[in-house]
């Protein structure tokens, strides 16, 4: 079983900037590729970003593409996503996940283990 609990989401004006946190309690960190999705309201949850277990591969979304960055400091058994040029279709709950599998949450699929989400607002 792994644990995750989100944090440093809030609300932010366009052109700004967030940095995400997920800390992950439980398991072996390394183990787990992580990743962050987002779900903004009445659109279904759409894959974000995410980091292989070894620091080595990293993906995005189209849209995000030049403006966040993944990245995951296993030491301290936590992921991040570093968010610049934020844009009001950005707008969304913020979710951390992990999976044993990278290719999982590449494809968009669901991860073996969820956060409780962070609320992430970008106004225009």
């Amino acid at each position: 079983q792994v644990q995750l609990v989100e944090a440093g989401g809030g609300l932010v004006q366009a052109g700004g900037s967030l940095r995400l946190s997920c800390t992950a309690s439980g398991d072996t960190f390394r183990r787990y590729a992580m990743g962050w999705f987002r779900q903004a309201p009445g659109k279904e949850r759409e894959h974000v970003a995410a980091i292989s277990g070894g620091v080595v591969n990293t993906y995005y979304t189209d849209s995000v593409k030049g403006r966040f960055t993944i990245s995951r400091d296993n030491a301290k058994s936590s992921v991040y996503l570093q968010m610049n040029s934020l844009k009001p279709e950005d707008t969304a709950v913020y979710y951390c996940t992990a999976d044993t599998f990278l290719n999982t949450l590449v494809a968009g699929r669901r991860g073996d283990y969820w956060g409780q989400g962070t609320q992430v607002t970008v106004s225009s």
